[in-house]
């Protein structure tokens, strides 16, 4: 522990000073004593729990989260008495890092995955939080039997379960946007080859479009080409050839061909010139400004983004497509995995059993009706067993029922929100998305859990769930920038396996033979 210890402290020493996590009390540990310590006032089950922003729109602009109508309902219905701690989507990594690193841990920590995900920094293995199998049992039996075990399995470390998944039924979840309405004043078909998608884009350049194809930092959410050519650079994209398994960016012939499509686009004035530095925010508040053609997002955000964007645009309509295909007659994007976030309670916090029973509640009906429609007799009302709930039409109130959905609702299955898609034509319309386009198209590979240890070790080639490692960045924008010559992309393979890539094919191939933490394709 006290080694795990230090290598924190100085992993925070070495970032840049950082502001501590909002919350009740930002200079108190957990619960706002004591660390580890919980207490009951009149039943009233007390803990503080950290939750990263997400980028979501309402709670980033929150003057005080705990003081939100929807957490005060949430505590109302479960008997608690919550100290939400928001952490900065973007400064999510340091933030957590301090956090260990301090001590300053709250009863309840979100993760982002499963159990040895880089933000969890070796907790779980320090035994900073507690194995949960005997409470589940008693206590959790509805978690125990809605979670799919594959989610299950992602939450297991030496044979114990030390968190709660909010899972993803469907691992196909990003998806290919596009203007319909622009499309169709185009006179072009769909998209379905990379070629078609080219001829659109170019098609949208004429008419005007600022951003055909809308790009973003590191190629997130911007990276379309690379899932047509399969080479994603991404943590769960390696894959068997010959006998080795190797990361899918080995395959040089199809990443420059990808990198020469995205110079195309540079070059043609198809893509952003500044994309390499295009933020989340950015990003989305240009496609809503009506300044792009066809992008990458989650598909279930799609009638949220289409309320907002028509606040700008009337005639706007989006619409998900087919993702444009390459080589072998395939595309989209990387398979999540089957745990989205999770939760992890700390081994010092005196009543687990209420942490377990207040996320249990997460799956009952009660709960499903409350984050899908909010109160009754406010937000909904009931004609006989039917819910009459008018769906929100301006963009805040949109954002506020994103945030209910998805933000506050900590366990659930968050492929899509079924009880509200299936009220309107258009819901019914996205459901029948994720079953008949998402579900035929993705990209997946080998990936290891627990982390490979070279990849720990060596920051600079190490990618995360949908970013490429830094060394390879750098030398994509370059190339696409015309800063570089494409062609020198085995050299860059060389370079990665220079700086710990090498011990990474090791030990990837030695866990490989072994079958020692490894989950193999889905498709």
């Amino acid at each position: 522990m006290k080694k795990w210890v230090s290598l924190m402290l100085a992993t925070v020493m070495t970032a840049s000073l950082l502001a501590g996590c909002g919350g009740k009390d930002n200079d108190s540990s957990a619960s706002g004593k004591d660390a580890g310590t919980s207490t009951e006032d009149n039943g009233v089950t007390k803990f503080s729990i950290s939750l990263r922003t997400l980028n979501f729109g309402h709670v980033e602009k929150s003057p005080d989260i705990n003081a939100d109508k929807w957490v005060k309902k949430l505590e109302e219905l479960t008997n608690t008495d919550m100290d939400i701690r928001l952490v900065p989507h973007s400064e999510y990594d340091q933030k957590m890092a301090q956090m260990f690193a301090t001590g300053d841990i709250p009863d309840v920590v979100q993760g982002q995955g499963g159990v040895t995900g880089k933000e969890m920094a070796g907790s779980v293995e320090a035994g900073v939080f507690m194995p949960l199998d005997d409470l589940l049992q008693k206590y959790g039996q509805n978690l125990l039997q809605k979670i799919p075990k594959e989610a299950w399995n992602r939450m297991t470390y030496e044979g114990k379960i030390y968190g709660i998944p909010e899972w993803l039924g469907n691992p196909s979840r990003r998806a290919t946007w596009i203007r319909k309405d622009l499309l169709d004043k185009a006179g072009l078909p769909v998209p379905k080859t990379i070629d078609d998608f080219m001829e659109v884009l170019r098609a949208f350049k004429k008419m005007g479009v600022e951003n055909p194809y809308m790009g973003r930092q590191d190629f997130k959410y911007a990276d379309t080409v690379f899932g047509a050519y399969d080479v994603f650079p991404y943590l769960s994209q390696f894959e068997e050839v010959d006998g080795q398994v190797q990361p899918k960016f080995f395959d040089a012939d199809n990443m420059m061909k990808a990198l020469s499509t995205y110079k195309t686009m540079y070059d043609e004035g198809l893509i952003n010139k500044e994309f390499a530095t295009i933020n989340p925010t950015t990003f989305k508040n240009t496609i809503l400004s009506g300044k792009a053609g066809i992008w990458s997002m989650n598909a279930n955000e799609l009638l949220q983004w289409q309320t907002q964007l028509q606040d700008t645009v009337p005639d706007a309509k989006l619409e998900v497509i087919p993702s444009p295909t390459g080589p072998d007659g395939k595309g989209g994007y990387y398979l999540y995995g089957d745990v989205n976030r999770s939760y992890f309670i700390n081994a010092k916090y005196e009543h687990p059993e209420k942490i377990i029973q207040f996320l249990d509640w997460m799956v009952s009906d009660e709960a499903e009706k409350f984050f899908t429609f909010g109160v009754e007799g406010e937000t909904y009302t009931m004609d006989g067993d039917k819910i009459n709930y008018k769906q929100p039409t301006d963009s805040k109130a949109v954002d506020e029922e994103r945030y209910r959905q998805s933000f506050l609702w900590l366990v659930q299955d968050t492929t899509y929100n079924k009880g509200s898609l299936s009220l309107t034509e258009d819901g019914r319309k996205l459901m029948g998305v994720f079953d008949n386009i998402l579900a035929n198209e993705g990209r997946d590979g080998f990936e290891f859990d627990p982390r490979l240890e070279a990849l720990k070790k060596n920051p600079d080639i190490t990618p995360l769930s949908d970013t490429p490692p830094p060394v390879l960045v750098t030398h994509m924008v370059k190339m696409v920038y015309g800063q570089e010559p494409i062609e020198n992309w085995p050299k860059v393979i060389e370079e990665w396996k220079s700086k710990g890539g090498n011990a990474v094919l090791k030990e990837a191939n030695e866990r490989y033979q072994k079958k020692e933490g490894i989950f193999l394709p889905r498709k």
